[in-house]
């Protein structure tokens, strides 16, 4: 009984210790993204505002600037980059099992996700809301109205499990047509094929602004939930963690600071503010934490731009923006009475 309660023992510290040196010897995530030499980034299919395709092929959006950042945080060029559009289906699935380094497209950070998928959310980027778009000559003004209706919606998302709590809570009937693409999706609402469309508000303002006759839509007045839309890491590499979610802060924390791509040089060679040579690497040692070089923040801020011109030039009214406006939204600055908000980078 004592030889095999020792042996157990023996066994048992045997185990430990070659566990031990099996963590030890892994390879963290910023490592094996600096040996390869750019970050894997997920987006989704291509959507207004936040991850779309130019004439030439090129990724832009607010989603997309997010990559950058983590890009131009690691290597010094926003262009160090892999995009990678996958479906709502398989994204979480590809974060967790390594194909993706970071998720980043209009992803709603909930409990559920945050806990039992294996992948850690950071700040929201974008706080949204779902709603409803319908035909302006349809008649229907409210949600409440909607009794009885068809309702397009994308599968494997928050929306669609949102459709289905809000009509059973107002007993309104609403039958759930369901897509695994949303292009398809609003082909379908735009042959008739549904009465209305559901998504997050600020997507379905993209969308709208795609079809034919954008005037002959509209959203309707009531938001059904909380959105907040956030990056996404793998559960259980902190280190990776702090380089994604510090460099998002980054983007927040130089707009409150008053630097711009455009006089992020002059800011880091002339500013008194402390706050401003700290974080542009002129000053301290914020960088040794995150493992990356002191330059980290300015190569973000000199590549991307701060969340302001992020904002501004691809959900705002900027030539490849999509028209929401930000001023009293949840989206302003902590500052200006929204959440936008970084923590002290000291």
């Amino acid at each position: 009984m004592n030889f095999c309660s020792k042996f157990t023992s023996v066994a048992t510290l045997a185990f430990v210790a070659t566990t031990g040196a099996t963590v030890v010897a892994a390879e963290t995530t910023l490592e094996i993204v600096k040996e390869r030499g750019n970050v894997r980034c997920q987006v989704g299919p291509p959507s207004p505002g936040y991850y779309n395709l130019d004439s030439e092929g090129n990724w832009y959006g607010l989603d997309v600037a997010v990559c950058q950042a983590v890009a131009a945080a690691v290597f010094g060029s926003k262009d160090a980059l892999e995009i990678q559009s996958v479906s709502s289906q398989a994204r979480f699935t590809a974060l967790a099992n390594g194909e993706s380094d970071l998720l980043s497209r209009t992803a709603t950070w909930t409990m559920t996700r945050d806990t039992q998928l294996g992948i850690d959310f950071l700040s929201p980027n974008f706080y949204d809301g779902q709603g409803f778009t319908v035909r302006v000559d349809s008649g229907i003004t409210s949600a409440m109205e909607l009794g009885g209706a068809k309702v397009c919606v994308t599968t494997g998302t928050t929306t669609e499990l949102n459709l289905t709590d809000f009509s059973r809570s107002n007993d309104l009937g609403i039958s759930n047509v369901t897509f695994e693409d949303y292009n398809v999706r609003d082909d379908t609402y735009l042959n008739g094929g549904c009465d209305a469309v559901t998504g997050d508000k600020s997507s379905m303002a993209g969308n709208i602004a795609s079809f034919p006759v954008p005037g002959d839509h509209m959203i309707l007045p009531e938001t059904l939930s909380k959105e907040p839309l956030a990056a996404a890491v793998r559960h259980g590499d902190s280190q990776w963690r702090d380089v994604v979610q510090w460099s998002i802060f980054a983007l927040v924390n130089a707009e409150e600071l008053g630097i711009t791509k455009a006089n992020v040089d002059d800011m880091r060679s002339t500013s008194k503010n402390p706050n401003v040579l700290r974080m542009l690497g002129a000053e301290g040692n914020l960088h040794e934490g995150l493992g990356l070089d002191k330059d980290w923040a300015y190569n973000i801020i000199k590549n991307v731009g701060n969340y302001g011109e992020i904002y501004e030039a691809y959900m705002g009214g900027g030539e490849q923006g999509i028209g929401i406006e930000r001023a009293g939204s949840l989206n302003a600055l902590w500052t200006d009475g929204g959440l936008m908000y970084s923590p002290p980078m000291r």
